[in-house]
């Protein structure tokens, strides 16, 4: 295809400028759709083309029509991922040193959004008069919330059309949606039969149609990103079922057999071998016939969820078929990271508990075992033990977040019959995410616009991988990449690959490198740091050359897994929260808070009093909550009396409740929630007087993603009432006040004059 350029006019609309994007020698209407298929938290072996045995018939065939890579990477976590997917460009240099949210302060993460010297696919494709649609998770802004600052959010990097969820998690039954700028409403209920996954998808499927009618020599972008594979691993309850005693041998036998399913399929090199399990799977003999039973339902919903997943971009594939796009469309289908160990040893029934790879989670099996048709369902946030992560990363140890090939290599299918005859072929060329969107320009025969919204654009950290489509043996193009995402990093270089687990050692000076001759050893499975000294001494130099040259550097300080004692809750317990108040007045109806107008409700000591307005008894509801179903806070009145929930992932709820009855008319309540170690003291007022109390000995690891006055939205915080349970009587003010960490609490709730 002819180089194409773009001559359109600043300022006139779509259908004015569609017929401007020209080729030398071809028409528009011939220029390629271009469609993004990404999973989340997918390892390597887990589709039934790279070797599983789950179902995937859509993908598969897409891997049929087109070629699957075997030596394809990815950043190993879900935002810098995203980041160099989008844009090209390694993820540090673009923004994103690891999740959006996470700021550094430094260009690497300035302000959770990506640098606009690096655009993405979107808007560079826009320039060349391309339509644009993102349907499913975006994670690429710090700002979720609608109420806020929406300069990071998709539309405002190059989609026309927009409609997900923005978080790097969701719940896929009651997802927080947004359609472009704006909250959106759940289209129905789960008792109707929503789920995300085929929300999504229907709306990419209206966005094209809307779009092939219209303009239907325009060619489109469409980036559809799932929230499937990411924890909870929620589907329908016929595709759960489907797989029932269909993984009751264990993960060991499992591993085995897809093992032998990848060298079979060819989609491994045949000298491949195995790599050992670490000390934190357990062997599936030593597990008791209950843990078995958790185990497997888990894993059960893992794949029903997969199968369900394929069973949606089928229905995308179908409807490209009868509309006669599918052949003039390049699909490209990959996973932002290996699979995910943060179900810990024993999984959990609610992912929000924790995240720690290390440790064995107590009363864990005996709560998922009395609830084990609950798994996958609207009432878990399931996710599966490291045992079955370690089973989809096959033949490679570790996981998403480490270093290791487990978290970084990933499937990689590119169908596109104009430029691929040996379909259905493994390909493998040493590859990067970055290098995915440089191919798509390759392809398409345009370069990046030396500006993009007038700012000066930056290059490309990816190559082209379009001499892969007819040159299989061909030598690979990148001979270098570095890795980094919480500490654990690593440098893959001509064939070699040293790579370090930070996430152990709190200390960098204390980090043991491992050297890996990756070429010889496609499994990276024998360390040969000590038998090559020379070698690792020259790739750890190259990675601070590569970490300097693309602004790795800081580093985030903590890790996300890692030791027993769990660094991420450590670190968390020891950033010092400022003393903040927050006043709100007139509040009419419910709204969502940003977190800059938040507190840390469910950890920092506070104070939250509101002066509300009651003409009847019959006026209740919540007048504060932080959290949903899985974890969180509520602060609200019910049965005339004031009442507070503090919901600890489920494990245990903690509930005061006044003693007396509220009065009628304009009144003044509050409660108090002082922090001691590892306790809490949660005081409820009425009129500035003590009116109930309770102690919270149990403290949530997470909670849901939203802070809403006047109402509790998604999911309830607490079983104690029914959504929606929006305050009926009137908010005058409410205000939310957090004390600093290192102040003394009971000092400063004297302090405070609404509370004496």
């Amino acid at each position: 295809m002819q180089k194409r350029v773009f001559t359109g006019t600043v300022g006139r609309t779509m259908a004015e400028t569609r017929y401007q994007y020209h080729t030398t020698d071809n028409n528009p209407e011939n220029a390629p759709n271009v469609i993004y298929i990404l999973l989340d938290d997918m390892g390597f072996a887990q589709l039934g083309c790279y070797g599983s045995s789950i179902s995937t018939p859509n993908i598969d065939r897409l891997a049929k029509e087109g070629l699957r890579y075997n030596n394809f990477h990815t950043t190993a976590v879900c935002s810098a991922t995203r980041t160099s997917l989008l844009t090209g460009a390694n993820h540090h240099s673009a923004g994103c040193a690891s999740l959006i949210e996470l700021k550094t302060g430094a260009p690497n993460n300035l302000n959770g959004q990506l640098n606009p010297e690096y655009a993405t696919i979107a808007e560079i494709l826009k320039d060349y008069g391309y339509a644009t649609f993102c349907s499913g998770k975006w994670h690429l802004t710090g700002q979720q919330c609608a109420s806020g600052n929406t300069d990071g959010w998709p539309l405002q990097r190059g989609f026309d059309r927009y409609y997900g969820f923005l978080h790097g998690e969701n719940d896929q039954y009651h997802p927080h949606l947004i359609r472009d700028n704006s909250r959106a409403m759940q289209p129905k209920t789960v008792e109707e039969g929503y789920h995300f996954s085929e929300d999504i998808v229907d709306n990419a499927i209206d966005y094209l149609y809307e779009h092939h009618i219209n303009y239907p020599q325009q060619p489109f972008f469409l980036y559809l990103a799932f929230g499937a594979m990411h924890t909870p691993h929620h589907a329908p309850k016929e595709y759960i079922d489907a797989y029932k005693g269909k993984f009751d041998a264990g993960w060991d036998v499992v591993r085995q057999q897809w093992f032998e399913n990848q060298k079979r399929m060819g989609v491994i090199p045949q000298d491949a071998e195995l790599t050992e399990k670490n000390e934190y799977i357990r062997d599936w003999d030593s597990c008791t016939e209950k843990e078995k039973a958790v185990y497997a339902r888990e894993m059960e919903a893992f794949a029903g969820m997969l199968t369900h997943t394929d069973a949606q971009i089928g229905r995308l594939i179908d409807y490209l078929e009868k509309s006669g796009q599918y052949d003039n469309t390049i699909i490209v289908f990959l996973s932002d990271n290996g699979a995910s160990a943060e179900g810990g040893v024993d999984g959990r029934f609610n992912g929000m508990c924790g995240q720690d790879v290390t440790v064995r989670a107590e009363h864990e099996i005996d709560y998922a075992y009395e609830h084990l048709d609950e798994i996958g369902t609207e009432l878990a946030f399931n996710h599966y033990p490291t045992g079955w992560a370690n089973c989809g990363n096959t033949p490679f140890q570790w996981y998403k977040i480490w270093a290791h090939e487990g978290g970084i290599k990933d499937p990689l299918i590119i169908r596109y019959p104009a430029g691929i005859a040996d379909t259905g072929a493994v390909r493998g060329q040493y590859h990067h995410v970055t290098d995915i969107t440089p191919t798509i320009l390759d392809i398409l025969g345009v370069e990046k616009p030396e500006y993009i919204k007038g700012v000066h654009q930056q290059p490309f950290s990816g190559i082209s991988m379009k001499y892969t489509f007819s040159h299989a043996d061909a030598p690979s193009e990148r001979y270098i990449q570095y890795y980094e995402v919480h500490g654990n990093r690593g440098l893959y270089k001509d064939g070699w690959k040293a790579v370090v687990n930070h996430c152990f050692v709190e200390d960098y000076a204390k980090d043991e490198w491992e050297l890996y001759h990756v070429a010889e050893d496609y499994s990276e499975k024998y360390n040969v740091a000590d038998k090559y000294p020379e070698k690792l001494q020259e790739l750890k130099e190259d990675f601070m050359h590569e970490a300097g040259k693309y602004g790795v550097f800081p580093m985030l300080r903590f890790s996300m897994h890692g030791k027993p004692e769990n660094l991420s809750r450590q670190y968390a317990e020891q950033i010092l929260l400022p003393e903040k108040t927050i006043v709100f007045e007139h509040v009419i109806k419910p709204v969502d808070l940003v977190m800059e107008r938040n507190i840390q409700s469910q950890s920092a000591s506070h104070v939250i009093t509101a002066e509300i307005v009651r003409s009847s008894k019959s006026e209740e509801g919540v007048l504060y909550s932080n959290g949903q179903r899985f974890g969180g806070i509520s602060f609200f009145i019910k049965d005339n009396r004031l009442q507070y929930v503090y919901n600890a992932n489920k494990k245990a709820y903690f509930k005061a409740v006044s003693e007396t009855e509220l009065p009628l008319g304009q009144i003044q309540v509050g409660y108090s929630f002082i922090r001691e170690k590892d306790k809490a003291v949660v005081t409820l007022y009425i009129n500035q007087t003590p009116a109930g109390a309770v102690e919270v000995t149990q403290f949530a690891y997470m909670i849901g993603f939203t802070a809403t006055l006047k109402g509790n939205r998604y999911t309830p915080v607490t079983p104690d009432y029914e959504l929606p349970f929006d305050f009926s009587g009137t908010i005058n003010r409410i205000e939310l006040h957090q004390f600093a960490t290192n102040a003394d609490p009971q000092e400063e709730l004297r302090k405070l004059s609404s509370i004496e």
